[in-house]
């Protein structure tokens, strides 16, 4: 909302928009690309993961049927744990890694590979492309 939009204005668009989701308001235009690069173009991350996912669970010998479900339902499982607990991505993350266990050997090798770096730079890379269609469609 811009300087010309008032408290009941932007409390009916805020209405109308969480009758499909959540809202949430940032106070600088500026940040409308890396809104859209966490959020716009996150869906295809996530399907990115579930790709992959597969993938590696086929390789270990799983079928493709069962590779998609097992997939599909951690993937379902995880997204309502971090909608419906409210707690932190770290600290749900954290309570699902037994330490010395299966879960910690792959957040290892996630890690050693620089995971976060790599997400990171993909959010960077989608921010600023947005930023250039921005100024061109200006």
């Amino acid at each position: 909302a811009n300087e010309h939009v008032d408290t009941e204005q932007k409390q009916h668009a805020q209405d109308l928009m969480q009758a499909t989701g959540i809202t949430v308001w940032i106070e600088d235009d500026n940040l409308m690309d890396a809104v859209t690069a966490v959020s716009g173009s996150g869906p295809a991350y996530v399907f990115l993961l579930a790709e992959a996912m597969q993938a590696a669970g086929i390789a270990q010998g799983l079928s493709v049927e069962a590779a998609r479900a097992l997939t599909n339902q951690t993937l379902l499982g995880a997204s309502r744990m971090l909608s419906e607990t409210n707690e932190p991505a770290d600290v749900l993350r954290q309570r699902v890694t037994s330490p010395g266990g299966t879960t910690q050997a792959a957040i290892e090798s996630f890690e050693a590979q620089g995971f976060r770096d790599i997400v990171g730079k993909a959010i960077d890379a989608a921010t600023q492309r947005g930023r250039s269609l921005s100024v061109a469609n200006d």
